[in-house]
C-alpha cells in the first residue's frame, strides 16, 4: 500500500470504484454533460489556402466564384462554323464552306470565334485546297462545344459546410476560382503518457528495456488516431505516478489543447490518479464501460475541455480511443463518425465470454470455398500485435455468454472487403518459413495476403476438415511408421483428396541459454532436474514429437517441471528461454537463432502445408505456391538457418481410404 506523502499520493485505492456503463450510454452522458459545460463544441474556423486543404473539413459552403468554363470553349481540333450554314450536306450531296467566312480552324480548349455555334471534327472535313472546305454531314447546334459553366456556373454551391476535401475537390474548387477556403481549425488533441515503467524509446540509446521498463508507444495510437479524425496530436511529457504532477500536467494540456487523452492510470489501483485528479480539476462523468477488453475507461471535463481517460494496455487504450476520441472529433469537425463495413463471417472456434460487458474479438478473415470465415486471435488487452494482424472485430454482445464454433457472426472490417478476398488464410502450425513466404507472396502478389493463425498441427488439420481454411502447415509423425503428417491427414479428412506441400526439412531441438548451463543433452534430461521447460500446445507437432520421445525414453511427463506450461509459436518458446522463463523448451534451430540461444538437436522433420483438393484448385493458392517454390524463397530460407530444402516444392497426394 502506498502511504500518503510530500507528492500527494494516497494510500489503497484513490476515488471509486469502475462501474460498468454500455458504450452507447457512456458516450451519450459525456456528450451531454460536454454540452452543458460548453466544451467540445464546433471546432472554429480559419481561412487556409485550397491547395493545402487536402483532408480538411469545410465549415462553410463553397460557392464558385466564376464559371468554368468561363467562355464557350471547342471541345474537339476540328473546324468551327455555324450550323445553319451546313444543313442538308451528306454523302450524296456534300457542302462546301469557304475560309475564313464560314469555317475556322480550332484547336481543343480555344474559345469559339463569333458568330460560330459547332465544332466539325478535323477527320469528318475534307480539305479541297483555295480555302475550301468540304463536309458531307450536316453539324448540330453547339456540336462539340463546352457552354459557358458547363462544369460550374458562378455561384453555384459547390460543397456543402461537414465536407472533407479530397484531391478532386480542391481540383474543382481552384477551377471555380477559389484559392482559399474556410475549414474548420484541427482539433488540439493533448497526450499525456503516465507511470513509473513507462520510458520514451528515444531514452533507452538503442538498448533493450530493462526488466519494469515499458515502452511509451500508446501516444503514437492517440496521434495517429486524431490523424485519421482530422486533428493534430500535442505529446506531453510523461508524468510518473505521482497525484501533483498528473495535476499540473492535466493543467498545463488543458491550456494548450482542445481535448485531453489521459494515458493509462484509469483503474483503481494504488498508483492510478486519473480519476481523483480529474474530480479535483473538473468533473468524472463516466469511470468504467462495460467492455472487454477496455472497462477502466474516463470520461470527464475539466477547464471546459473534454478529457478521456484511456487503459494502459494497448489494445484497451485502442478500443477506448476508437470508442470514444474517434466520434468526439467527428462532432467537433460537424461530421458522423465513419461506420465500418460489415461482413457475415463464420467463427472457427467456439468463444466465452462473460455476461454484462461487451467484448471485442479480433479475427483474421477470409474466403473459403464461398464463404468468409473468422478465425479468433489472441484475447489478451496487452497483445498490440493481434490488432496489427486482424482483419475484423467480432462485438460479442453483453447478454451472450458467447459463440459457439460455426456461429455466423457480424465482423466490422478493419481492412477492405476486396483485400480480406484475397487473403489465403493457414490454420495449423507456426514455422518461420512461413513468415518469409507470407512477405514474399504480398510482394510479388500486390494486394495479396497469407494470414497465419497459430492452432498447432491437429487444429489446422481439424480447420480444413471444416472448409475453415485453406492450408494447414503440420508436422506431425507417426510413431507406427515413423511417416509424417500422411495418416494425421487421413484420420482427420475421411473422404477428402489432400496435397501435402513440402515446404522444408528442419532441425528440432532444445533450446537453452547461452552455453547451456544445465549441461542438458536430451529432452529426457529435463525430467526430475527442476529444469524448467515451456511446451507448446496440445496437438502441436513439436509437442507430438517430444511426447513420442519422452515415451521411448520411459518419462513420465508430469516428472518435468512446467511441462504443463504451453505457448503457440517457437518464438515464443525461444522468447521465454532468452528472458528467463523457462530453461529449455523444443522449437526450431532458427528460433534459437534469431534469439541467441544455444541448440541442442533432436530430429529432422518433414514441415509440409495440408491442401485440400478444393483449396488446391484455388487460383490465390496456386499463386501462393508459385511464391513458395521459387529460388527467392529458398535463397531468404536457407538465411534462417535449420533447413534443408532439397525436398522443398515434393508434393505428395493423399488419396482417401478405398479410393
Amino acid at each position: 500500500m502506498k502511504a500518503q506523502g510530500q507528492d500527494g499520493r494516497q494510500g489503497g485505492r484513490p476515488g471509486r470504484f469502475l462501474s460498468q456503463v454500455p458504450v452507447e450510454q457512456a458516450l451519450d452522458r459525456w456528450f451531454a454533460a460536454l454540452e452543458g459545460a460548453g466544451a467540445a463544441a464546433l471546432s472554429p474556423p480559419e481561412e487556409v489556402p485550397t491547395g493545402q486543404a487536402l483532408g480538411r473539413v469545410l465549415a462553410e459552403p463553397a460557392y464558385a466564384l466564376f464559371s468554368s468554363p468561363s467562355y464557350h470553349a471547342c471541345a474537339m481540333d476540328g473546324y468551327a462554323v455555324a450550323a445553319a450554314s451546313t444543313f442538308g450536306a451528306s454523302d450524296t450531296s456534300p457542302v462546301a464552306l469557304a475560309m475564313p467566312e464560314q469555317a475556322c480552324y480550332v484547336d481543343t480548349g480555344d474559345p469559339l470565334p463569333q458568330g460560330f455555334d459547332a465544332v466539325i471534327m478535323i477527320e469528318d472535313v475534307q480539305e479541297l485546297g483555295g480555302g475550301r472546305l468540304e463536309i458531307r454531314a450536316a453539324a448540330t447546334p453547339w456540336q462539340h462545344v463546352r457552354p459557358i459553366g458547363e462544369d460550374v456556373a458562378a455561384g453555384e454551391m459547390l460543397l456543402p459546410a461537414g465536407w472533407r476535401l479530397r484531391a478532386t475537390d480542391l481540383a474543382v474548387l481552384t477551377s471555380a476560382g477559389l484559392g482559399r477556403v474556410v475549414v474548420r481549425r484541427r482539433p488540439v488533441v493533448a497526450v499525456i503518457p503516465t507511470g513509473d515503467e513507462i520510458v520514451p524509446l528515444e531514452d533507452l540509446g538503442g538498448e533493450a528495456p530493462a526488466p519494469g521498463q515499458i515502452i511509451e508507444s500508446n501516444s503514437l495510437l492517440v496521434a495517429g488516431l486524431a490523424a485519421e479524425a482530422g486533428a493534430v496530436a500535442k505529446v506531453l511529457p510523461v508524468v510518473p505516478d505521482d497525484r501533483v504532477a498528473l495535476r499540473r500536467s492535466l493543467s498545463e494540456a488543458i491550456a494548450c489543447s482542445d481535448v485531453v487523452v489521459l494515458g493509462a492510470g484509469s483503474s483503481a489501483g494504488s498508483g492510478d490518479f486519473s480519476a481523483a485528479v480529474l474530480r479535483e480539476a473538473g468533473e468524472v462523468v463516466v469511470h468504467g464501460v462495460a467492455t472487454r477488453p477496455g472497462k477502466p475507461v474516463i470520461l470527464g471535463v475539466a477547464g471546459g475541455k473534454p478529457v478521456l481517460g484511456m487503459p494502459g494496455y494497448p489494445v484497451s487504450a485502442w478500443l477506448a480511443l476508437d470508442g470514444f476520441l474517434r466520434p468526439l472529433l467527428a462532432r467537433m469537425l460537424g461530421q458522423a463518425p465513419e461506420r465500418r463495413q460489415r461482413i457475415d463471417a463464420r467463427l472457427t472456434r467456439r468463444v466465452a465470454s462473460p455476461l454484462g460487458v461487451t467484448e471485442y474479438l479480433r479475427v483474421k478473415l477470409a474466403r473459403v470455398g464461398g464463404a468468409f470465415v473468422a478465425a479468433p486471435l489472441s484475447r489478451g488487452a496487452g497483445v498490440l500485435s493481434s490488432l496489427v494482424r486482424a482483419d475484423g472485430l467480432v462485438p460479442v454482445p453483453a447478454e451472450r455468454q458467447g459463440f459457439e464454433a460455426g456461429t455466423t457472426v457480424a465482423a466490422e472490417l478493419l481492412r477492405s472487403r476486396e483485400s480480406v478476398e484475397r487473403t489465403v488464410l493457414a490454420i495449423g502450425s507456426h514455422d518461420m518459413a512461413l513468415d518469409v513466404l507470407a512477405d514474399l507472396f504480398a510482394r510479388t502478389n500486390p494486394g495479396c495476403s497469407l494470414a497465419s493463425v497459430n492452432a498447432g498441427s491437429l487444429g489446422g488439420l481439424q480447420a480444413l476438415s471444416r472448409d475453415e481454411a485453406h492450408i494447414a502447415g503440420t508436422h506431425l509423425l507417426d510413431e507406427r511408421t515413423g511417416e509424417y503428417n500422411v495418416s494425421f491427414v487421413r484420420k482427420n479428412l475421411p473422404g477428402r483428396r489432400v496435397a501435402l506441400f513440402c515446404l522444408a526439412l528442419r532441425e528440432q531441438g532444445l533450446l537453452v541459454s547461452p552455453g547451456n548451463p544445465l549441461r542438458l543433452e536430451r529432452p529426457e534430461d529435463l525430467a526430475g532436474t527442476g529444469a524448467r521447460l515451456i511446451n507448446r500446445q496440445r496437438g502441436a507437432g513439436t509437442r507430438v514429437l517430444l511426447d513420442y520421445l519422452l515415451h521411448l525414453a520411459g518419462v513420465d511427463p508430469a516428472s518435468i517441471a512446467g511441462y504443463d506450461r504451453t505457448v503457440y509459436t517457437h518464438l515464443a518458446v525461444a522468447a521465454e528461454v532468452a528472458g528467463g522463463g523457462a530453461d529449455a523448451g523444443m522449437g526450431i534451430l532458427a528460433a534459437a537463432q534469431a534469439l541467441g540461444l544455444d541448440f541442442l538437436p533432436v530430429a529432422k522433420e518433414r514441415y509440409e502445408l495440408a491442401i485440400p483438393e478444393t483449396s488446391w484448385e484455388d487460383p490465390l493458392v496456386q499463386r501462393l505456391l508459385d511464391a513458395a517454390s521459387c529460388q527467392a524463397f529458398r535463397d531468404a530460407v536457407s538465411k534462417l538457418g535449420g533447413y534443408d530444402l532439397s525436398a522443398s516444392g515434393d508434393v505428395t497426394w493423399v488419396e482417401p481410404e478405398g479410393a
